[in-house]
């Protein structure tokens, strides 16, 4: 990877090159340098240089001078998004005590730069096979336009299929979980974006997170800062917890903005993060483990199949689409919403008395 110094001067030669070129033939050219654009992945960071389409026609020292000096400037104006939510410590954590999510830094993300291009960024794998951050600005261009495909050939590291019936609800302890959802940013059986996780976790915790971010960029065609961070404690395979953070950029966070850490445990289940190995805690026998645990469907409920509801912002009601009020509702108030109904009321709406959703 070349340093900002080293891109200046792999510049700087070209336009010294154009230049000779020209002063040898002693003819007139016409040529195009397109600078790359996006965020270009790497180990420690994110790198991104506008893009920029530079026409030069009678190719002079000045104009090379020129054109060096603007591709110089466009270099070294470029942010360096920090990947890694550095000020978070787990310590700040407090214990499950029932709820599937805490909120952590009074809700506030803990971002420092706030990139404006469409990007994803999925950290390469540890040595112990575990995923890092996933982080990206989730906007309708990186959104998926197909319908998600199978996943079950993936592991992730810790993952094991543990059979619950009788204690949960979809039978199966374990999901295998996306950290940036396939609703946000159309990524499906990426390794780097796949953790062991509980189906407590991935329903409860983070898939309301992932609604309220994917209604809202459909909604407003908005851009949506957007970090998960597996927490692994020492050389656990299987993550403690997410930290999801969110940040609206069109509005400076008005729209989206949230901090939390979800919890990756599952009730009446006890698991040790270690291996990813369970048993219950309400009775004595051991859990059935599936030999097939490349087959087992995952039961990842699209958001396709929840209701949708119409919020007004302003009065903080929720309405069936169909509901009259919604036809003198104002544009600016009202918000196209996809999800549950307690998803809704956790959200501070209550529902239209005249359509009673």
């Amino acid at each position: 990877m070349r340093s900002k110094l080293g891109r200046l001067m792999f510049l700087f030669s070209i336009g010294l090159c154009l230049f000779s070129g020209c002063i040898e033939n002693k003819t007139t050219h016409s040529s195009s340098i397109e600078v790359t654009s996006n965020y270009v992945t790497t180990e420690s960071y994110i790198s991104s240089i506008t893009t920029s389409t530079v026409s030069v026609t009678t190719l002079s020292a000045t104009t090379s001078t020129s054109l060096v000096t603007t591709l110089a400037e466009e270099i070294t104006t470029v942010t360096e998004p920090q990947i890694q939510p550095t000020a978070f410590s787990i310590e700040a954590v407090p214990e499950y005590s029932g709820m599937p999510y805490a909120e952590i830094n009074d809700n506030k993300p803990f971002f420092t730069d706030y990139p404006t291009n469409s990007f994803e960024y999925y950290s390469p794998l540890d040595d112990l096979g575990r995923c890092g951050t996933a982080f990206a600005n989730v906007s309708i261009e990186i959104m998926p336009t197909e319908p998600r495909g199978e996943i079950g050939a993936i592991k992730p590291s810790g993952w094991q299929t543990a059979n619950y019936s009788g204690i949960i609800d979809d039978i199966y302890l374990y999901n295998r979980c996306h950290l940036i959802g396939y609703q946000l940013a159309g990524e499906n059986a990426n390794v780097l974006n796949l953790i062991t996780g509980t189906r407590y976790m991935n329903i409860e915790g983070m898939q309301p997170f992932e609604n309220k971010v994917a209604n809202y960029v459909k909604s407003y065609n908005a851009h949506v800062l957007y970090r998960v961070t597996p927490v692994f404690e020492g050389n656990n395979l299987v993550a403690s917890g997410v930290l999801m953070e969110a940040y609206s950029l069109d509005d400076n966070g008005a729209g989206i903005q949230f901090c939390v850490y979800c919890y990756n445990v599952q009730p009446n289940i006890g698991i040790n993060y270690a291996d990813g190995s369970s048993w219950s805690l309400i009775q004595e026998t051991e859990p059935l483990l599936t030999e097939q645990a490349d087959s087992v469907p995952e039961r990842n409920i699209p958001i396709e199949d929840y209701p949708t509801y119409i919020l007004n912002t302003n009065t903080k009601k929720f309405h069936y689409p169909s509901c009259s009020s919604v036809d003198s509702m104002k544009d600016k108030n009202k918000l196209e919403y996809t999800g549950t109904r307690d998803d809704v009321i956790a959200m501070g709406y209550e529902p239209c008395k005249r359509c009673n959703p």
